[in-house]
């Protein structure tokens, strides 16, 4: 029995000995105690919509348990920041407890009240850790922007915007059949991942290179703010007319610009001139049946950069598409597909189709293409397909297309193309490149730069080397 009371004695002390050592916290002033950031940063955060959620950790370092006797947002309650201190959403908590060689999460958004200011600003606080007698703080930090702010609106009338402050559309924007939108240079547009910009009237938008028109996702923390498909594009429906885009920056979205049906006027029923279209998910620009004339353009790394289905009447002069394999797309269809036919469910449709590119350069590099021009001739409709002085990329000359005075397969020598460092530079690096001073004359007279083309003959493409 004697025994049998030692052997209970010993085990429960051990038990005693083992739980004090597995619940003893570190309690020295040298206690090791990290954080994954010392400043959180959040980009430009809209007015009145918040932030997405960012996060950080705080690891101790010890083999012994480490009670943090508070973790506070400095500002509290009433600042523009908001902490959730593992899983609770307080700002200020005591006696936080980290067990041995261990971490928790501090989750922290940002919503930035309206102000007057148009300009950016930045929002500050701090996160305070205190622990065994010592302070540690994670600065917190927001850049924060007023805007204006339209969740399916429609546009009505004569309406000509401000650049004072950046637009953000969220759900939709439709400009109605007998309205006429006006962006003036400088303005900057921001859409959700579920708002197209819809045209059912007209859109007038007049930037200047020194201002140019942005349109382009809301989402601009990292990685989000270079991701194609981030919001829907712009449609140029039925009714549509008289659309005329000069300056615009069209970025990262899923089909940047849709033109669709023939034009109701005998104008074209979209001019696009000295305009970037640019890692669009699925198309850069699309013209189903319709009138489209492009005028130094650059349509770069889009799924297709230029799609024309159904026929309609289209003349594009001084354009560069071109597109790279990159993180974000893989290069597997040419960068101009042009047809007079489209197939849906009800069948196979044709119409007819004219279409001319002069001065125009086609090229790709680092995917499964092998001729970046193709043209698809179906039925007996008016069909006529031009490439005149234009420099592109095939293994096979496009059928049923007439070509004159063109190169191909000649690398155009762009600038710079750095794929890893998401940096492409669609210039012409140098005075020998093969399209120097290659194209027709044209009533062209400035390039995407608004610089002067040269005196003689144009060089290809978008950009004029000086």
């Amino acid at each position: 029995m004697k025994q049998h009371s030692l052997l209970l004695i010993a085990i429960l002390t051990l038990g005693l000995l083992y739980s004090c050592k597995k619940e003893s916290f570190i309690s020295s002033a040298d206690a090791r105690l990290l954080t994954s950031v010392d400043t959180l940063k959040f980009d430009t955060v809209f007015t009145s919509t918040g932030s997405v959620t960012r996060s950080f950790k705080i690891i101790n370092d010890n083999s012994q348990q480490l009670r943090l006797s508070e973790v506070k947002l400095m500002g509290g309650a009433t600042s523009a920041f908001k902490i959730n201190i593992n899983g609770i959403a307080v700002p200020q908590l005591n006696d936080v407890e980290i067990a041995a060689n261990d971490s928790i999460y501090i989750f922290v958004s940002v919503t930035v009240n309206p102000t007057t200011a148009n300009l950016p600003f930045i929002i500050s606080d701090s996160i305070r850790i205190s622990y065994n007698g010592n302070q540690r703080f994670v600065q917190l930090q927001a850049f924060g922007q007023n805007a204006v702010f339209l969740q399916n609106a429609v546009i009505h009338g004569n309406t000509t915007w401000t650049n004072t402050r950046p637009y953000v559309i969220l759900g939709s924007l439709r400009v109605d059949t007998t309205a006429v939108l006006t962006i003036p240079a400088g303005t900057k547009i921001f859409a959700h991942a579920n708002a197209p910009v819809i045209v059912d009237g007209s859109l007038l938008v007049n930037g200047t290179k020194a201002a140019p028109v942005i349109f382009t996702g809301d989402r601009l923390d990292e990685p989000y703010k270079d991701f194609p498909g981030s919001w829907p594009g712009i449609y140029f429906r039925g009714q549509s007319r008289d659309n005329n885009i000069r300056f615009a920056e069209i970025r990262n979205a899923y089909q940047a610009i849709v033109v669709q049906q023939p034009s109701v006027n005998g104008q074209p029923k979209l001019i696009l001139r000295q305009s970037i279209i640019d890692n669009a998910y699925d198309a850069g620009l699309i013209g189903f049946n319709t009138s489209i004339r492009g005028e130094n353009l650059l349509i770069s790394n889009c799924s297709k950069n230029i799609l024309i289905e159904l026929g309609g009447n289209y003349q594009f002069s001084h354009c560069t598409a071109a597109t790279y394999s990159n993180a974000y797309l893989l290069h597997k269809t040419p960068v101009a597909y042009i047809s007079n036919a489209t197939e849906v469910s009800s069948g196979n449709f044709v119409a007819d189709l004219t279409a001319s590119f002069t001065n125009c350069i086609f090229w790709g590099e680092n995917g499964t293409v092998d001729n970046e021009l193709q043209v698809n001739k179906q039925g007996n409709t008016i069909f006529s397909v031009t490439l005149t002085n234009c420099l592109y990329k095939a293994v096979a000359d496009p059928a049923n297309t007439v070509i004159t005075g063109s190169l191909k397969n000649l690398p155009p020598m762009f600038d710079s193309i750095d794929v890893n460092h998401k940096y492409f530079n669609f210039h012409t690096s140098s005075a020998t490149a093969p399209g120097i001073n290659k194209g027709i004359a044209t009533a062209l007279l400035k390039d995407l730069d608004d610089a002067n083309r040269n005196v003689g003959l144009p060089d290809l493409g978008c950009y004029e080397k000086q």
